[in-house]
């Protein structure tokens, strides 16, 4: 069924006073859509518009086109995508709750990525929504979005804020070393040799292997490779959620 309406507060809003309302009447939700695919805009745009209470007055598909088309057409609703060329529709949430808060943001994405929803939120999203949404959902949740409503779940909200309190989780293996233990590992990820280690520690070679042998238990593994290997994963794992919670790429 189509459902037509206006907003309360049509001028206000116009002017950022405030959260848009559904009434009766005839305005239409003005929507921006970003994604680097131009078949994706235009199937988002149809579906958007095919009820005629939305309209989509712009389109962009990286960071800069978002930036300098989302002023003039004065959205009510931005739907962004996550991952463009130039950046990450994460930076361009943040800019746009930062000037113009008055404008909702609904992120869409390809990817269930549990950082990426983390910097979305952080950036004041009022959504965060996988591709495969049904249609009907996805157009119910831009209407939702123009209400002033936040379509996180509570769940996901109150994680956000615990995280916050506590900082991201480590690995409990990792959090098992000691910082002498740490240190070691860091030097064999680095390709170091016990002799090695031992020289710039200020170690004998036997502490040094007895220092190994403890962390290998620790975590679980037989060989040094693989120690160096789980280092590894854990130091890229933590860059991308550095790059993420900066920039959202």
């Amino acid at each position: 069924m189509a459902r037509t309406g206006a907003l309360r507060g049509g001028r206000a809003a116009e002017r950022g006073e405030g959260p848009l309302r559904w009434e009766d009447g005839g305005m239409t939700l003005r929507v921006f859509l970003l994604d680097d695919h131009e078949v994706v805009r235009s199937g988002l745009r149809g579906l958007l518009e095919a009820d005629g209470d939305i309209t989509v007055v712009g389109e962009g598909g990286t960071v800069a086109e978002a930036l300098a088309r989302i002023p003039p057409t004065k959205p009510n609703v931005a739907v962004l995508d996550v991952r463009l060329p130039d950046g990450s529709g994460i930076e361009v949430c943040r800019e746009i709750r930062s000037r113009w808060p008055e404008i909702a943001c609904l992120m869409l994405t390809s990817y269930a990525d549990d950082e990426a929803l983390f910097a979305a939120i952080m950036a004041g999203a009022a959504g965060y929504l996988l591709k495969r949404v049904g249609s009907t959902d996805l157009v119910d949740a831009v209407r939702r979005a123009g209400q002033g409503e936040s379509l996180l779940d509570p769940a996901l909200t109150s994680r956000v804020l615990e995280r916050l309190r506590t900082g991201p989780n480590e690995d409990q293996r990792l959090a098992s070393l000691t910082p002498q233990e740490r240190r070691i590992l860091e030097l064999i990820t680095e390709g170091h040799t016990n002799r090695q280690i031992a020289d710039a520690m200020i170690l004998a070679e036997k502490t040094v292997k007895n220092y190994i042998s403890n962390l290998l238990a620790k975590l679980g593994v037989e060989r040094r490779t693989q120690a160096a290997t789980f280092a590894a994963r854990l130091e890229e794992r933590s860059a991308q959620a550095a790059r993420i919670d900066g920039t959202g790429t």
